[in-house]
């Protein structure tokens, strides 16, 4: 046995010799005879062909060549064996990340909504409350940047070129959502946004001329049938807070298409480009705030909802804007880690988060027959994710 392992040891050397000096074809497997009992042979080694390939030979050290780490791999596998131990551990960091993203997103969300129409409530100026919320974000970011506590992107015109339409979009999307929760309850600007996918397959559908799986049209029934059947249900409906969930939606849509026709290829994280596009954003928005609303309006505004709040609305109105930034952030920097599928799940969960908390927060009114409508279309929306991918 031991004589036939030096043959084999021998015949791997010579071999080697003959690759690294001859420079001929590298060696792509070697089988060695069997070393226990002659019925249980070893399984056959590939060894990675590198430049400069040595196993600390005498005749390697003479000539000083740097030794090159030689990794063995089993003949039927293209890449190291990975222990299982670690794999479980990789899978379980994974899902625990993924699953701090999903609860910071949602927590996240419900505040600002909270805080939002608190704001709203007491200031009924939602375009200065918008730019607010804008301003607050660009600020944290940039100050971020100036102090290197994140990296700084590297951008070009063509980029900022790319994120003009996507910045209109959001821009759009923002203002109308929260006109809309100036005017109605919070849990029914949040059912009428779940009927999003509604609005992109016909988006997609009769503007791009994209085609969709039935099961994706018939997924559209109940998210329409239930968004209105909340609607018509709602105990203080308002045509204004309907409207804006409704451009609300078709602007979002048109900001996801923007941002994916626009952003392939381009290496920004996804905490940066939402950075960047609060940043454009909040220069769009602010001359129409200007225009429609007014310094005038606003501080005799503000001087009305601090007399009758007190010093709590001016932290209700930083809350409501540093919470925006934030839950937008960690959604766009989820995407970075997770499917769109999961994307799709969560943002329907967290529609529910928001829902259910508003409705027992500023004990929103809920009839039976308006509460199966939110649940129906809600419902429409998960499937909608089902049959998307």
């Amino acid at each position: 046995m031991i004589c036939s392992i030096k043959q084999s040891v021998s015949s791997l050397q010579a071999l080697t010799r003959s690759d690294f000096y001859q420079r001929k074809s590298p060696v792509k497997s070697l089988s060695l005879p069997s070393v226990v009992g002659g019925t249980s042979p070893v399984k056959p080694l590939h060894l990675a062909p590198v430049r400069g390939l040595g196993f600390g030979l005498i005749e390697d050290l003479r000539v000083r060549r740097p030794l090159i780490r030689c990794e063995a791999y089993e003949a039927d596998r293209s890449e190291p064996v990975e222990s299982d131990v670690v794999k479980g551990r990789s899978e379980a960091a994974k899902k625990v990340k993924i699953g701090l993203y999903f609860a910071t997103w949602w927590a996240l969300n419900v505040v600002f909504n909270i805080y939002n129409k608190k704001v709203l409530n007491a200031f009924p100026y939602p375009w200065l409350t918008s730019t607010l919320s804008l301003a607050t974000g660009s600020l944290m970011m940039l100050i971020s940047w100036a102090t290197r506590i994140a990296e700084t992107p590297k951008t070009d015109f063509a980029f900022w070129k790319t994120l003009f339409p996507v910045a209109v979009a959001h821009t759009i999307g923002h203002v109308a959502a929260t006109v809309s929760m100036s005017k109605v309850a919070v849990s029914f600007t949040h059912i009428i946004k779940s009927g999003e996918p509604a609005f992109s397959v016909l988006v997609s559908r009769f503007l791009l001329g994209e085609s969709f799986p039935t099961s994706v049209y018939f997924s559209l029934i109940p998210i329409i049938g239930g968004c209105a059947l909340a609607a018509v249900t709602e105990l203080n409906f308002n045509m204004i807070g309907f409207m804006g969930a409704m451009i609300s939606n078709l602007a979002f849509v048109f900001r996801n298409i923007f941002s994916k026709r626009g952003m392939k290829g381009k290496s920004v994280s996804g905490m940066n480009y939402y950075a960047c596009l609060s940043i454009m954003s909040l220069l769009i928005l602010t001359p129409f705030a200007i225009a429609v609303e007014g310094p005038q309006m606003w501080a005799a505004g503000w001087q009305n909802a601090v007399s009758q709040i007190g010093p709590h609305f001016v932290w209700w109105v930083a809350a409501q804007s540093v919470f925006y930034h934030l839950y937008n952030q960690v959604s766009y920097m989820s995407l970075d880690e997770i499917s769109p599928l999961t994307f799709s799940i969560g943002n329907t969960m967290k529609r529910i988060s928001v829902i259910v908390s508003s409705i027992i927060i500023f004990h929103t009114p809920v009839q039976p027959i308006n509460a199966l409508g939110a649940a129906i279309a809600i419902l429409g929306t998960f499937l909608y994710s089902q049959a998307k991918q």
